[in-house]
């Protein structure tokens, strides 16, 4: 089972950018799906992006012309640049990986981000 550790979280102020990271402890090649989530205190996890082996990419409403999301496979990285950030994008945000019928290989451990002036 692959690990994944998620880098990069931090405070930043509104407007600003961030890039996170999600490093896996094995090749990411013929995994169907890496994706983004998010989870702010008190809600539900909830979709960032998604990228599949062949780079087509799904992004939640919120997030959509702010986010983009992207895979290395050489270096078994996946990663979400954040741009334009916005308050209510405070979260901790979760790396996985899936198949393409949407079970669960693995999730990473979070990483925090708050944006805050």
């Amino acid at each position: 089972q692959v690990q994944l550790v998620e880098s990069g979280g931090g405070l930043v102020q509104p407007g600003g950018s961030l890039r996170l990271s999600c490093g896996a402890s094995g090749s990411i090649f013929s995994i169907p799906v890496m994706g983004w989530y998010r989870q702010a205190p008190g809600e539900e996890r909830e979709l960032v992006a998604t990228i599949t082996t062949a780079g087509s990419t799904n992004y939640g409403d919120s997030v959509k012309g702010r986010f983009t999301i992207s895979r290395d496979n050489a270096k078994n990285t996946v990663y979400l640049q954040m741009n334009s950030l916005k308050p209510e994008d405070t979260a901790t945000y979760y790396c996985n990986a899936r198949s393409a019928n949407g079970a669960v290989y693995s999730w990473g451990q979070g990483t925090q981000v708050t944006v805050s002036s």
